[in-house]
């Protein structure tokens, strides 16, 4: 639980940073960071497109994971927002900064990310409400791996002038190495709670 909210945290931080960097951007510096801001600048429309709708999900999924009554609205706008989500990061990944291994972590996690979504809303629909939080909760946590790769980024970051490495070289890592976390972490987290119930029935 402490990593999900620490996840949220930084989500919810890195697209406020985002938005506000679109808002007022800066000019001049030859940081690592401004080579990808200036990256973000140039998209900013779709940039935006994608952001806000994100950090939307991201705060309705805590509304929706932490309650323990179904709220149609709240679920409706939780398909919608994710769906919007994905289709926009599929379509920001033509301008990957981390080139096509940001590209391949993007294509994988985003389909898997639908893919989980898709699954949910056919348990939706079939009131199928167990199996539905189920796959809303893998949906949410591969999401939330957009968040667990901003301190990977970090320690490219902070070692850059000893790696020599630009983002456009290690964003890619990063990408794979967040999601990859995410995905194993919340795949255990399932696994150890159905064997939990399991137990209790037995």
């Amino acid at each position: 639980m402490l990593g999900f909210w620490i996840c949220v945290v930084i989500a919810i931080a890195v697209a406020v940073r985002r938005l506000v960097a679109l808002a007022r951007p800066s000019s001049g510096g030859t940081s690592l960071m401004q080579e990808v801001n200036d990256t973000f600048a140039s998209h900013a429309a779709l940039t935006a497109a994608h952001v806000i709708p994100a950090a939307l999900f991201v705060l309705v999924a805590v509304a929706v994971m932490l309650s323990r009554k179904t709220h149609p609205k709240l679920e409706a706008a939780f398909f919608a927002l994710g769906a919007m989500t994905a289709v926009t990061a599929y379509l920001m990944n033509g301008y990957a900064i981390g080139g096509w291994i940001e590209r391949s972590a993007v294509l994988v996690f985003d389909t898997w990310f639908l893919c989980s979504m898709g699954r949910a809303f056919w348990f939706y629909l079939r009131e199928q409400p167990t199996r539905q939080r189920e796959w809303m909760t893998r949906s949410v946590g591969i999401l939330l791996g957009i968040a667990t790769t901003r301190p990977v980024m970090g320690i490219f970051f902070a070692t850059a002038s000893r790696t020599h490495l630009s983002p456009h070289q290690f964003f890619g890592i990063a990408f794979w190495i967040g999601f990859t976390i995410n995905a194993v972490v919340v795949e255990l987290w399932l696994h150890s709670n159905r064997r939990a119930q399991l137990h209790r029935i037995i």
